[in-house]
This record gives C-alpha cells, structure tokens and sequence, in this order.
C-alpha cells in the first residue's frame, strides 16, 4: 500500500501530519484514506511525546472530499456504506476526544468531506490563498453532508446560520469563510505551519470541543425554542417554493438537523449517516453524481479530445458580428487571457460590441470581483473594427452573425483571406447545418461550429458541432479553446438543429400543442416547472419570441420540402405572430403580458402575467388533465426527441447527452439529465411502455426510433 500519511514531530512535542495520496491527484476520503487516517491518528494520539497535531496537506489543495467514483463501485447495500460511513466518524470521534489538541492548517481548497474533517478539528487556519474554496456541495449531487458536516457546523454556527451553507451548496474563499466561522484564522501560506504550532504550543489545554463540554448549548436557540421553530417552518416552505419536491436531499438535510440537534453528537452523527446512506442508494443520487461529478469532470478535462493534436493555448481570436452574442464571446475570450478583434459592419456596431464588455466589467469592480486595472487591462484586449486585415494573425475566428446563409458566406470569405495556414473557423449558429456553412470555405477540414447559450458570460456549456469534413486537428484546437474559456463542451455530429436546439424546442412546442387542445395556461406553465424546468413552456417561447420561432419554421419547411413534418404547435405560432401580432417578451406581448418601462419606474415588482386573451383564441376544455400527465408529456417530448438524435448519431455519448440537456436548455437538473431520466429514474422499459402510450394518444411525435427500442429490449445500457 502507498503511503498517504506522514509525520515529522518537532523537539517540542507538535507533529505535522501531512496527508499526501501519491496515487491520486487529490486527497479525498477513499477508503484506504480513512484507514491510513485512523492508523496515524492513532499512532500520534497514542505518542506520550506528542502534544500536539497539524494535520496539514501535502497537496495544492487540503482534502476534496468523498470519493465518489469509488463509493459507487462499493457494494450498494446500506450495511457496507453505513459501516464505511461510521468508520470516518470514528476516527474524527476519536480525535476529537483524545486530549490532545488538533490543528487543521488548511493550505488549500477543503470541500465537503475535506471541510467535514477541518471542523474536528480543534481549530482552524487558512493560508491566504485566492484559489481556495470551502464549503459543502453535497446537496448538488443530491447527497447531504455524511461526514458530520450537519451536526458540526450547526453546534458552531447555530441551525439558523449553518442552513444556507448545507442548503444551497454556498463555497467561498478564505476571508469569506473567516468572517462567517468556519475558519478561525488566515495567514500567509509562508507561515502557515509554523502559526499552526505556535497556536498549539500557547493552547495546550484547548483540546475540547465547545459541544462536548457540559451544559453546552446550540447558538441561537435550541430547535425547540420559537425562533428556530420559525426557521424551520420558513425553510420548509422556501424548500417546497425552489425545488417543487423534486430535491430529497435538503428535505433530508433538514431533518438531519432538527433530530441530531436534539441528540449528544454521538447519536446525531448516526442520523446524519443513515440519512446520506438512503441518499447515496436512491437513483436520483445515483444519476446526479454520474452527471455532474463524473461526467462533468470528464467534459472539463476533455476526455474525448483527439489526442493526436498538440495541445493549443489561443492567444488571439477574431469574433465577426458584434451583437449580444459575439460581444459575449469576445468579453468571454478576453477574460481567458486573448487579444480579441471584435468586427462588425460599422464601427459604431463593433464600439457598442465592447461596450458590453465594459457594462460587465464595471460590475465586477463594483462587486470588488476585480480590481479596476485588471478590467482596464481586459477591455483594452479587445479591438472594436470594420477592417478585415486586422484578422491577420488570428488563430482562430468565430462568425455569430445573423443566421442567413449568404451572410455567413460573404464573412467566411472575407476572413479566410487573410487568416494563417494554421487558423481555424467557427460558426456560433444554432440551426443551420455546419457542413452547409462550410461549402462557403476554402478549407472545410478546419471549419467547425460552436454554438454558445446566450447570455454567453454566464452559460456554462458550448455546443461543438462536426461538420462532414471537419478534423480531428480542427476538433481537438476548438476543444482547447471552450476550455480556456472555463465552459464545459459536448460534441455532436452535424444535423438541423444539432441537439440542444432540436431538442429543446420540444418542451415549448409541447407546451403549445397543450394550449391548443385546451390545457389551462397557468397549468401547463405550472406543471412545466413541477416537472423540473427552469420557467413553464409559454413563458419560454416569449423569451425566445415567436417570431424568431416562426422564422426557424418557416426556413426548415422550405429546405425540407415534402420531408417537413408539421407539428400541432406550428398553428399556434402562426396565429399568435402573424394573425395576433404577439411576438413574445421583446415586444412586450406574447403568451404573456409584460409590464411597460412606466410600470416598472413605479412598481418595481410589477411582474408578467398571462394574457386574458388566450381564453378566446384557446378555450380550456372542460375535464382538464391532472399534473401529473402535462408533465409527463413536457419531459417525454424532450426524452424522445434526444432518443432520435441519439439513433441518427447526432450524439452518442450518454454522459454528453445528459450533460448537454442539464447546461444547454435546462432540462429537469433533479433528474440527471434526459438519459438519466429515462435509464435511472423513469426506467428504460417503463419508459417505452409509456412512450407508446404516449404515441397512440398524442401522436407520432412521442414514437421511439426501432434503433433504441431494440436496445432497450435487449437490456443494454446508454452508458455500457
């Protein structure tokens, strides 16, 4: 076995334990973690010479966490994790009581399990370092704190103070988490072992916990008092009001705090790992930690780049169209350390481009999220012009253009005429077919799409799209740069649409085709969020207006032709732009009616509401569907629809797929993604059985692809 745990104890009597996994990139509680914890744990407190521990890291950051890759390959019975579980709080047990006092020199980023360990600690410094983050993310991957994080940090903080943190995931850096207690001091990482030495030698005696002394009790009231009893009621509603009962993990986060608050910490702990044991075996659990722990870290560190390439850092870039979204790719590209040219038709356009850049800028100086010279020095990275020379040296150049084929030809051209041999060209389009686009090139092997979610500062996930002659060069160069730009990407093969788009406008057309058979509005939009959506499908569709809708339609049913397969939604489209003239949010009347500037100067809480009108144009039917069938057929329209592109090999990467349906549109998060919500939480054949239901009631929409039947009947996995 390797050794992860080492010691050195000085002359007076202070050990510094240093945790130090050489066969991991970064500690985390695996289970030969634990066990090699114990045993030198055990060893020092057992040391009559030792009066003191450090225990301290050995890598950039102190511990990560749990080891979730290996808990899921442990056997999946609640006896062998509940039994691992309790193994950890035995031994953070065992150092809280030894009689010796124990010091956590955090030298870096303490997560979850690795904070869990901090706070048993009997006291904590932090060395001054900007990259690390503390705090507990387990409830995003549908999990609680199982390391005694609920009990702990409600005997430090108070139940009041700790929910927000267990809650709602909260990370912060060093000074951030001083101030709120979790950390008790923060020094110069250059003085951080021999300040966490110095504390021991002047606190021998600080060897005990504040809650294991006698007549302790809970800051902030006892959960039986009044107050936290108010707190528990506000969270409860505030819970059910977010996450619409889809989430069991703050539910159970929750009840781990009101019951283990009432219990000595011994007996508290127990609650806490039975509740994170039922957490880790549910399927939900199961399908949130493959999604945004595995698979999310298997996207960012680009796991499927073609390994042939040589890795490229872009050092400047060309963004053609200066609009919302090529000023967002531009403020994104500068922030990643580029020289870009901004280009647009005028330089009036390509001036109001960087304006944007500094509009948001300004903001993080006001925030004190950067220092007024490093926004100066960012904005002064981007080159507003009309001239296509100033392309010249570009490494690569990204046209987000109006989505007309002629445009985005004539700035294809343009540009190729001046760009390197070795440059390579994007299209940030999200409908038109890249390989179309690139008959407009000189060199099709190196043009590629990228489609980003606008608002582009903010969206986490960048769409690479293959055309038929792009290569694996081209692919791996576009790979690098999503991830210089800190955005997660997912790569698909070339069709209309690609995938996000094609299956993201399933949910709103869905939500279209309920309206017109006579759902009640305020249902289908409520029913929209229950199942999971960030907004209800009319809400959208104004957001992403109609007419913009109504255009893509109109488009895809020329190019199509005979091929072109109606849907029910496409009548309601038409009749609200062209009979009603009810464009969407930008117009401020589409399914709904939006408050005017006047409005909003005197009400700033005056918010959109349906419009009355719909009644005349859509009667609801009498007998209205029950919640649970509207969302049901929001969800399947989108799960069916992936599993055509899925077929037709748009994409066949399951943990992209789920990926690219959680970032890209919003699919239901608590799900873990489309194919998540079909394989794990619905069932594979439960979810054809329903399907086809689905299909002989509502239509041919709902039917399966015969490629994905068969699999599915076979037993085989998305994720074999």
């Amino acid at each position: 076995m390797q050794t992860i745990f080492t010691h050195e104890t000085d002359r007076q009597g202070i050990a510094v334990l240093s945790w130090n996994d050489i066969g991991a990139p970064v500690n985390s509680l695996a289970q030969t973690a634990v066990s090699a914890f114990a045993a030198a744990m055990e060893t020092l407190l057992d040391d009559e010479s030792v009066r003191g521990i450090v225990l301290t890291s050995g890598k950039a950051d102190f511990v990560v966490g749990a080891n979730l890759k290996e808990i899921q390959t442990m056997p999946q019975d609640a006896t062998t994790l509940l039994s691992f579980v309790m193994s950890l709080h035995r031994v953070l047990r065992r150092m809280e009581l030894a009689g010796k006092p124990v010091v956590a020199a955090l030298n870096g980023t303490a997560l979850g399990g690795g904070m869990e360990v901090a706070l048993a600690c009997h006291y904590r410094i932090a060395a001054d370092n900007p990259k690390a983050r503390f705090g507990f993310p387990e409830v995003n991957l549908g999990l609680l704190p199982g390391g005694g994080g609920t009990q702990r940090l409600a005997r430090m903080l108070g139940v009041q103070a700790a929910m927000p943190w267990l809650l709602q995931a909260t990370q912060v850096g060093t000074q951030e988490a001083q101030a709120a207690g979790l950390i008790d001091e923060v020094v110069a990482a250059t003085d951080l072992i021999a300040r966490a030495k110095q504390w021991l030698l002047e606190n021998p005696a600080a060897n005990v916990q504040p809650w294991d002394k006698k007549g302790f009790r809970l800051p902030g009231g006892d959960v039986q008092s009044a107050k936290i009893a108010q707190v528990f009621m506000g969270a409860e509603a505030m819970l059910r009001k977010k996450t619409m009962g889809n989430y069991p993990a703050p539910q159970r986060i929750l009840q781990a705090l009101y019951e283990g608050c009432q219990l000595p910490l011994d007996q508290a702990l127990q609650v806490e790992a039975r509740y994170f044991v039922e957490l880790l075996l549910s399927d939900q659990s199961t399908a949130m930690i493959r999604t945004f722990f595995v698979a999310l870290q298997d996207a960012n560190k680009l796991k499927n780049r073609p390994q042939e390439a040589e890795k490229k850092r872009f050092r400047k870039i060309g963004v053609l169209g200066a609009g919302m979204m090529g000023a967002g790719i531009a403020y994104s590209s500068a922030m990643s350390g580029m020289q870009v040219v901004l280009l647009d038709t005028s330089q009036t356009a390509a001036e109001k481009g960087k304006d944007y850049s500094a509009g948001l800028l300004n903001k993080r100086v006001a925030r004190k999220k950067m220092t007024a010279e490093k926004a100066t020095a960012v904005l002064a990275a981007i080159h507003p012009t009309t001239d296509f020379n100033d392309l010249s040296g570009c490494e690569l150049v990204i046209e987000a253009v109006f989505e007309d084929r002629n445009i985005k030809a004539d700035v294809t051209a343009k540009a190729e005429a001046v760009l390197g041999a070795e440059a390579i060209f994007a299209s940030n389009t999200s409908t038109l077919p890249i390989t179309g686009l690139a008959q407009a090139s000189q060199r099709p092997q190196q043009f590629i799409g990228l489609h980003f979610f606008s608002p582009v500062d903010k969206m986490p996930l960048v769409e690479v799209i293959l055309g038929e002659q792009t290569s694996d060069h081209t692919l791996a160069w576009a790979l690098d740069y999503v991830q210089q730009l800190k955005k997660t990407p997912v790569t698909v093969n070339d069709s209309r649409g690609f995938y996000t788009s094609r299956v993201f406008r399933t949910y709103v057309l869905e939500g279209m085709a309920l309206l017109q058979e006579g759902v009640e509005p305020a249902l289908i939009e409520n029913a929209g969020r229950m199942a999971g959506m960030p907004v209800g499908p009319l809400a959208l569709s104004d957001e992403v207006s109609l007419e913009l809708m109504d255009r893509i339609a109109s488009q895809t049913r020329r190019d199509l032709g005979d091929a072109y397969i109606s849907h029910p939604a496409d009548s309601v489209v038409q009749t609200m732009v062209h009979t009603l003239g009810r464009i969407g949010k930008k117009s401020a009347q589409g399914f709904y009616d939006y408050p005017d500037a006047e409005t909003l100067a005197d009400n700033k809480d005056a918010r959109k509401l349906l419009w009355p009108g719909l009644e005349a144009h859509y009667p609801p039917v009498q007998q209205q569907p029950d919640v649970d069938s509207v969302k049901q057929r929001l969800l399947y329209a989108q799960a069916v629809e992936a599993l055509h592109c899925y077929a037709e090999g748009v994409i066949t990467n399951a943990y992209e797929m789920d990926i690219g349906s959680v970032l890209g549109w919003g699919f239901a998060a608590h799900t873990g993604g489309v194919i998540s919500f079909i394989e794990t939480i619905e069932g594979a054949a439960a979810f054809v059985q329903q399907a086809d239901r689905l299909a002989e009631r509502c239509g041919g929409r709902f039917r399966l692809p015969e490629k994905v039947r068969a699999m599915i009947a076979e037993g085989r996995s998305f994720y074999s």
